[in-house]
């Protein structure tokens, strides 16, 4: 397998991400602009993680059948094209079917690319693949947030290049991809339709059936006692994620109207930036990181609310800082305890079930919050999201004190 295989699905990966923040930094600016409300601040940032939960639930094991590689170079040309329509939106219509069509490419994508990282594991490097699935996520929406809070800063009517340049970069991609080999050891089953009666193949131990699948995402025992487990810190730390990533700059130039439109994507920024440190000092320890990030995520709500009551930007943005390292410890501490018993077989149903469980998680309750933005105004949604938090938080310490040897022990892998 050639060396740089595994940078071109990591930097796939990480051009996703960054395409999926983005619009963070533009959505102060769509407001102004088309006078949208907050709800429909939240739509626009909720029909993304949306169109992603469909494309995984319907085809997130495509790869597993088909092979890695046809699968992520189709999703990168279909997400160009979302960049596109990004790039020529003139009002909310275009700009929420083109988050739909952005969210459905990712979601093909996001599996596939996840189980390319752990098939793509150097023998003497154990648990690359994993870090890189932790690591690429906060770092590719940073370098997002990064990249249009710049374009916005130098022109602040510019709502194009950023898109017209992730296009260029996602078609860049697919070549690079298309040109190298499979990424899986063994080969991907037959396109070719047949019964499941006369048409079975087997390579060792493991049968592969050639007929068409059940679109089923089927993931092991293992898996799934441990994903019971951790759901209530992932879900907190995503759902403070989503929060910051929909109505982050909102609530940002809420508390502090005098600053440039630019400056909302900084609190989005934090979350990011503070995560990938996070996730890099806590892998040697999984078990331990998915405590503490279950335990931080409270306490960043806390901060964030804080900020209404006369700690303005500052506990802002100290709230944002907090939940980036809640995020970064969960994340990596989660996908490592989850994927460590699993096999190539089965990597891209768990992988896009992990996705689901956090993506439905970034995405309903923002949708809520802008809802209760709408109604009661920003400072009695951003009350009412910390106290679920808080709840989340506290109920995700005490399931993982309650079950503390059903984690197995990965540290070091």
């Amino acid at each position: 397998m050639p060396a740089g295989l595994f940078p071109r699905y990591a930097a796939a990966l990480i051009a996703l991400l960054a395409a999926s923040s983005a619009p963070t930094p533009l959505y102060p600016l769509y407001q102004q602009q088309w006078k949208l409300s907050e709800l429909t601040i939240s739509v626009v940032f909720a029909v993304y993680p949306v169109g992603l939960l469909l494309a995984l639930l319907l085809a997130g094991t495509l790869s597993d059948r088909y092979g890695r590689k046809p699968v992520t170079v189709i999703a990168l040309i279909v997400q160009a094209v979302a960049m596109l329509l990004l790039a020529v939106a003139a009002g909310p219509g275009l700009l929420i079917a083109a988050r739909a069509v952005q969210g459905i490419a990712t979601g093909v994508a996001i599996g596939a690319v996840g189980a390319a990282l752990l098939d793509l594991e150097a023998p003497g490097r154990p648990g690359r693949g994993a870090l890189a699935n932790s690591v690429a996520p906060p770092a590719g929406m940073a370098l997002g947030v990064v990249a249009a809070t710049v374009l916005v800063y130098l022109r602040p009517e510019n709502t194009v290049m950023i898109y017209l340049a992730l296009a260029v970069l996602f078609i860049a991609g697919a070549a690079m991809l298309l040109t190298g080999p499979e990424p899986r050891l063994r080969p991907a089953g037959s396109m070719r339709p047949s019964t499941p009666a006369t048409a079975t193949a087997t390579t060792g131990a493991t049968h592969i059936s050639s007929a068409p699948p059940r679109r089923q995402l089927r993931v092991p025992a293992t898996a799934r006692r441990e994903l019971r487990i951790l759901a209530a810190a992932m879900v907190a730390v995503w759902a403070l994620g989503g929060f910051y990533s929909s109505l982050g700059p909102s609530l940002l130039l809420h508390i502090a109207p005098d600053l440039p439109l630019a400056a909302g994507g900084l609190i989005f920024l934090a979350v990011t930036v503070t995560a990938v440190p996070a996730v890099l000092l806590t892998r040697a320890a999984p078990r331990a990181a998915v405590r503490v990030g279950g335990l931080a995520a409270p306490l960043a709500a806390v901060l964030t609310v804080a900020a209404l009551h006369g700690g303005g930007p500052p506990a802002l943005l100290g709230g944002a800082v907090l939940a980036g390292a809640a995020f970064g410890m969960v994340n990596q501490g989660s996908v490592r305890i989850i994927t460590a018993p699993v096999g190539e077989r089965h990597r891209a149903a768990v992988v896009a079930v992990c996705s689901i469980v956090n993506y439905l998680a970034m995405s309903l309750p923002a949708v809520a919050v802008g809802a209760v933005a709408r109604t009661s105004g920003l400072a009695t949604a951003t009350h009412v999201y910390a106290v679920g938090t808080v709840l989340l938080g506290l109920a995700a310490s005490v399931v993982l004190a309650l079950a503390p040897r059903s984690i197995p022990n990965t540290e070091g892998h």
